[in-house]
């Protein structure tokens, strides 16, 4: 889709502009700098970077004192930076190049933003349910339910609403079949991701509308579809005023997930119960073992035509999330309608390992950024642990996970504040086109955008 007025057009020259011009000053900079020291504080930044690595690596890969050195190192190493280049003088070639390289890319995104002004995903105006039924979890967020009078304010919208007791668990997807069964045209969840995960799933059997109340604790679902996660009494709002989305529903072995499905390390330290009362005690516990112990868990996977062997831990997730080598992302996935599993694999096994991770990110041998149509993961075991959006399962092996495109259509209010337009990758060619006034030539983003259309 090529850019759509003037406007558009004009302020995607001048952000491509000004990326060029970040570019080419950091450069400048570099060189203009080489006999003031230029090359101290490229070295100094990348040895610094090294080390906080490894030292983020022995602590939390062992205990003891080497756990101690790696806290002190990865303390240390940013520190000895600053300090080094404030003494040497250096501190404002340091500064105007960081500030260089990352306009560069932030003002090249913005560039293509602009050039093509869609939304994540195509909204369609939605008659209000008559008979809509929420599922509600008074534990869910610390409480959320009470503290926003959720259940209060459906009723009084028309909703029917069901309260779990927290003390006596009940099957969720049964309770939703059940009210599919006595009429409910729209199907809701307040409460965490894993039990919306649930109810979606029947929802999209049965061709039924969804409703996501932001009452869980990091609700990420409902972040990318762009909800107002700091009052879920908003999300309420789509009852009376709403529009349909048609997002991707996920499937693990005949189970549905809307965010991801983890393997390996994550999905053995949720298995405890004690993780739930304290996350970051129980990882740092139980991490050496996972990771350098004697009985160290290893993942093979086939990522459509692709090969991942001995992962010490394997993401996939329900289209991709912004790639680690992107900072800004936020954990978000920029579109929830791609037709695509986003893969990230990690194998790191030592120190030297973690550094070249955190300097060559995706391009390095222990990470793998990618996407698939189809992901079988296996082990040596019959059966393995997995965590599907945050809740502790085990599963026979191999595991299959797969997506089943637009399967779920969901109701969201018509004001959603934390609607982001997808950030397309930077494409130098195309920034470049863009600011000398190119800008007739088709995209590989443009081919995708009409792709998705037909």
């Amino acid at each position: 889709m090529r850019a759509t007025g003037s406007s558009g057009n004009g302020a995607a020259r001048v952000l491509a502009r000004l990326a060029v011009l970040a570019a080419i000053g950091a450069v400048v900079v570099l060189l203009l700098a080489l006999r003031e020291g230029g090359l101290v504080v490229i070295g100094a930044g990348l040895l610094g970077l090294v080390v906080c690595a490894a030292g983020l690596w022995w602590f939390v890969a062992h205990r003891g004192p080497v756990r101690l050195l790696g806290a002190v190192l990865a303390v240390a190493a940013p520190v000895a930076v600053g300090v080094l280049l404030a003494y040497d003088g250096l501190w404002v070639t340091a500064l105007v190049l960081s500030v260089c390289w990352s306009a560069a890319p932030a003002c090249g995104r913005a560039a293509l933003r602009r050039a093509r002004p869609e939304s994540p995903a195509r909204a369609i105006a939605a008659l209000p349910p008559k008979r809509p039924l929420l599922i509600m979890n008074p534990k869910s967020g610390g409480g959320k339910v009470r503290r926003f009078r959720l259940a209060e304010r459906a009723e009084e919208l028309g909703a029917r609403v069901i309260l779990l007791d927290p003390s006596a668990p009940a099957d969720v997807a049964e309770l939703a079949r059940r009210a599919v069964a006595e009429g409910a045209d729209l199907l809701g969840v307040a409460g965490g991701d894993g039990t919306q995960a649930l109810v979606a799933a029947v929802a999209a059997e049965h061709d039924l509308p969804f409703l996501v109340v932001c009452a869980g604790t990091r609700n990420h679902f409902a972040m990318d579809l762009g909800l107002d996660r700091s009052d879920p009494s908003r999300c309420l709002d789509a009852l009376t005023e709403g529009e349909e989305l048609k997002v991707d529903l996920g499937d693990v072995a005949g189970r549905a997930f809307v965010n991801t499905v983890s393997f390996g390390v994550y999905a053995d330290v949720v298995q405890h119960r004690e993780y739930r009362d304290d996350k970051a005690g129980t990882a740092l516990t139980l991490m050496p073992d996972l990771l350098l112990g004697e009985h160290v868990r290893r993942l093979d996977a086939r990522a459509d035509g692709t090969e991942l062997s001995s992962q010490q831990a394997l993401l996939v997730s329900n289209n991709p999330y912004v790639s680690p080598d992107e900072l800004g992302g936020g954990g978000r996935r920029p579109r929830l309608d791609g037709g695509e599993l986003g893969v990230l694999g990690i194998r790191v096994e030592d120190a030297a390992q973690a550094a070249d991770v955190a300097v060559r990110g995706s391009q390095s041998e222990g990470l793998t950024v990618m996407t698939a149509q189809r992901v079988e993961v296996t082990t040596d075991t019959d059966e393995i642990p997995v965590a599907v959006d945050g809740e502790a399962l085990r599963m026979p092996t191999p595991v299959v996970c797969t997506l089943r495109p637009g399967a779920l259509r969901v109701l969201v209010p018509r004001d959603r504040p934390g609607t982001v337009v997808p950030a397309p990758p930077v494409d130098w060619r195309q920034i470049i086109d863009f600011a000398f006034g190119r800008t007739g030539r088709t995209t590989h983003v443009q081919t995708v955008a009409e792709r998705s259309r037909r």
